[in-house]
């Protein structure tokens, strides 16, 4: 059994209309959802051993605040460039590639391909993960490398309010 978290990064900053879409902040607002989050997520006793993040200035970000929330070490959160400006495809490919030793994962990115893949691979009915939304999935597989659309369990899907 393997269980894979998704978390779209938190609220971005709109401030600098001289930035690339990949280099936007995060906005006030997301530097309070991202820990939040982390708290909730303890909260549930739920836990990670790897977080990968599209390597977009504010999905680090969050992935980054999660970290630091759950108690993960910050400089184990790794980059993987597929997670940015993708498809689902690429997704499944991220997961697939998670290390064996790595029951519980986070990949960590952005919209709509975040709640696509959430939706493709549990067949739920999720209109759109808000920014900071998490979303659990158990998959029951013994190996990374099985993992396919459609054979996850929705477990659960938690959202900051929205004037959080």
């Amino acid at each position: 059994m393997k269980t894979l978290f998704l978390l779209r990064h938190a609220k971005s900053s709109w401030d600098y209309p001289e930035l690339r879409d990949f280099e936007r902040p995060l906005a006030a607002r997301g530097e309070r959802q991202a820990p939040e989050m982390g708290r909730r997520f303890l909260q549930r006793d739920s836990n990670v051993k790897c977080i990968i993040s599209s390597p977009a200035v504010r999905a680090r970000s969050t992935a980054k605040l999660m970290a630091e929330a759950i108690g993960f070490p910050v400089d184990d959160v790794v980059s993987n460039p597929d997670l940015y400006f993708c498809g689902t495809s690429m997704y499944l490919k991220a997961a697939s590639l998670v290390d064996e030793d790595c029951d519980c994962a986070m990949l960590v990115g952005h919209n709509p391909t975040i709640t696509d893949f959430a939706n493709e691979m549990s067949n739920a009915n999720i209109a759109n993960i808000p920014t900071c939304g998490l979303v659990e999935l158990s998959l029951p597989i013994d190996h990374w490398s099985e993992i396919k659309r459609g054979n996850a369990s929705l477990v659960e899907f938690d959202f900051p309010n929205s004037g959080d």
